[in-house]
């Protein structure tokens, strides 16, 4: 094992020890870890960022055109947009990024709208809809979902008040958000579990492994 390599399993481990010196208290050494972490971070985000959308997106067809491509010109104008929202820190400046902000909420909305609907709206309306089976565990399936689409929908109705049957429609529409709810919770919580079953794998199987080697 190299010496680089040595040192980086050193520095990973040294840093989870940070990181989980929270489970005692807030401390300072975990304050420490954390900075390093969002300073890295951040640092190799704006890295990527910058050589994958910023430079080739906008430098390279500006100042370093292809062979037997003209420069885009037209580029100059997201390009100056762009500086509008980062001269927003200088406040006799920052209100030329509305006109920034203004068009890029509207172009995102103008391609979320439709990109919603065609992804999300109409699969789950077609997926409402659908034949009853096969066999009886499709069917019952089926109906639990038709069921818990209308409860939900019913829930969501404010133009009847919540009375009576419709009250009753809508109190079984929020235990389908409930369950909802606490399944997306499982999920994440799952996924923060095989985040730190990783950091003990790397601990166990890396680290100790390297004290190991060294005695």
């Amino acid at each position: 094992m190299s010496l680089s390599t040595l040192l980086g399993i050193w520095v990973a481990a040294a840093l989870t020890f940070m990181i989980f010196s929270f489970l005692y208290k807030d401390n300072a050494v975990y304050k420490l870890g954390e900075h390093v972490f969002l300073g890295i971070a951040l640092g190799y985000g704006w890295c990527i960022y910058y050589w994958n959308d910023i430079f080739s997106n906008a430098i390279a067809p500006l100042v370093y055109p292809l062979e037997g491509q003209a420069r885009n010109w037209t580029l100059i104008i997201p390009i100056v947009l762009g500086a509008f929202i980062l001269i927003r820190v200088v406040p006799r400046l920052a209100w030329l990024s509305r006109y920034s902000f203004a068009l890029l909420i509207a172009g995102y909305a103008g391609l979320a709208v439709p990109n919603e609907i065609a992804g999300r709206f109409l699969p789950q309306l077609v997926a409402t809809m659908g034949p009853f089976g096969p066999g009886w565990v499709g069917a019952v399936t089926q109906a639990v979902l038709l069921l818990g689409v209308f409860c939900t929908v019913v829930f969501f109705f404010f133009s009847l008040e919540h009375r009576g049957l419709v009250g009753k429609i809508g109190r079984v529409g929020v235990l389908y958000i409930m369950v909802a709810f606490g399944a997306a919770f499982g999920y994440t919580v799952m996924a923060r579990v095989s985040l730190l079953i990783g950091r003990f794998q790397f601990l166990i199987y890396e680290w100790i492994s390297t004290m190991h080697g060294s005695s």
